[in-house]
């Protein structure tokens, strides 16, 4: 099915015409539940993954011996889905409180290998601005399932790209999973994908110049005025910049920290590759589908929900790639 973003409340250029210069576009994924196979572009859906290659791990030190189990994280959010009209019962209610136990290895050491988690997987046929160098035209995303990765800690990625077209003996069908997760927002339910290719979006406020920020700024506050304080006014960073919820490509929300250069070893500056948002809420209502609303349909949360970033180099996409959290 396919999945429409709204039109923008108005045209903005017509008002602001240097933000021609910051137009940029994306491509919005739209994950939905569902039952993905290999073959499809997914989120926490199973890879096309050769059965006679070794599954990536995560080896850095960081405390791994303490979480919650895969399968009790995946049962917690059924039992939730079903109760969703309706209180829960008091032997849902003890279930829960069984599942969302954390629990203790304490055979396993600091640098124990960690089996990653597959996050996404992007087929180029699906993905029109996906980066595919010749050769390449799959991208799969795994993360470690433990935010103790850099500062502010965060799951560490891994990117591995091949071709889809190349014979395999066999698909591997059974990956290894890690004994017990660190936070269960890094656990993705599986997921089909409605891309939107085209998706129109501008750069974050903070990288205008400033006297287009002011103009900007003193736009909002008249439409604050005019809405008054029980009104949803609209917004530049809300309304126009940055398209909420999972996408590729476009422009990288700073909500946070505030922009910070993301710059190749190579001095290359880097391009966003893929954003990571919780919902298509983003602020206000106008980013939400035409067709359906669905508020977390992944459950993959990053730090305190905010948006998760990938930043690739466009020179060449081997290069080590680079991670912002905003949240």
């Amino acid at each position: 099915m396919t999945r429409t973003t709204p039109p923008r409340p108005f045209d903005i250029e017509a008002l602001f015409p240097e933000l021609a210069a910051h137009r940029g576009t994306c491509t919005r994924l739209h994950p939905r539940p569902g039952a993905p196979t290999p073959y499809d572009s997914s989120v926490g859906g199973p890879l096309l993954w050769p059965a006679d290659e070794p599954w990536p791990t995560c080896t850095q030190e960081h405390r791994r011996n303490k979480g919650r189990r895969i399968a009790d994280i995946h049962e917690e959010r059924r039992l939730h889905a079903a109760a969703k009209d309706r209180p829960l019962t008091d032997e849902e209610r003890e279930r829960l409180t069984t599942l969302q136990r954390r629990h203790r290895l304490p055979d396993i050491e600091g640098t124990h290998p960690v089996p990653l988690l597959p996050l996404a997987q992007l087929y180029a046929r699906d993905v029109p601005n996906l980066p595919a160098p010749p050769g390449q035209d799959l991208l799969q995303v795994l993360w470690c399932p433990f935010e103790a990765h850099g500062f502010p800690h965060a799951p560490a990625v891994q990117l591995r790209r091949r071709d889809s077209t190349a014979a395999l003996d066999a698909v591997l069908t059974n990956p290894p999973l890690p004994a017990v997760v660190g936070h269960a927002g890094l656990v993705p339910e599986p997921c089909v994908l409605h891309p939107e290719p085209g998706v129109v979006e501008y750069e974050w406020p903070e990288l205008l110049d400033e006297g287009l920020q002011s103009r900007i700024e003193e736009w909002e506050e008249s439409l604050w005025e005019e809405e008054g304080e029980s009104g949803e006014s609209l917004g530049y960073d809300t309304d126009f910049a940055v398209a909420a919820g999972w996408k590729v490509g476009g422009y990288a929300y700073w909500g946070v920290t505030g922009p910070h250069p993301m710059v190749c070893h190579c001095g290359t500056p880097m391009e966003l590759l893929l954003a990571i948002r919780p919902t298509e809420h983003g602020g206000t209502r106008s980013w939400i589908p035409l067709e359906d609303e669905v508020l977390d349909p992944t459950h993959v949360s990053v730090g305190r929900g905010g948006s998760f970033n990938v930043f690739v180099c466009p020179a060449d996409p081997a290069h080590d790639h680079r991670t912002s959290l905003q949240g």
